[in-house]
């Protein structure tokens, strides 16, 4: 068993094939397992109807199941394939909030971020994941191009 834990804030995707082989990689070299987290941005509402509520609940669920079989499962496969114990946990809420968060729960020593992600203006006003990782995460964050 691994001694030590490198997060990996994983969107999924093809922009994280190169973020997901460093991570393996590393993680490969160094003995360490991988933890994936994958976060689905999810603020709630107060000023919902119970109907909108129940049906709100509904489509997390959904979200929760096409995440685990289409994002996170080939993940957790390739891991495996190339000998580097992996597994997830996804969550709903602020990214950088819930990486700094399961980072600290999971006792990781390190993020790995990739650099790719969202250029829409309001990321550019409030500031990327990987730009608020390395302002606050608690532990060295790698970020990926």
């Amino acid at each position: 068993m691994s001694t030590e834990t490198f997060v990996v804030a994983y969107e999924g995707g093809s922009g994280d094939d190169g973020l997901l082989d460093y991570a393996i990689e590393r993680a490969g070299k160094e003995g360490a397992a991988l933890l994936l987290v994958h976060i689905l941005e999810w603020s709630p509402y107060t000023f919902l109807t119970p109907q909108e509520v129940e049906e709100r609940h509904a489509r997390r669920k959904e979200e929760l199941s096409r995440a685990e079989e289409a994002t996170m499962a080939p993940a957790l496969a390739k891991c495996a394939a190339a000998g580097v114990e992996a597994r997830c946990k996804i969550r709903y809420g602020s990214v950088v909030e819930l990486i700094v968060e399961t980072t600290r729960e999971a006792g990781a020593t390190m993020i790995f971020v990739g650099r790719a992600g969202s250029q829409s203006m309001a990321s550019r006003i409030f500031g990327s994941v990987p730009i608020g990782l390395a302002q606050v995460a608690p532990v060295p964050t790698v970020i990926v191009p």
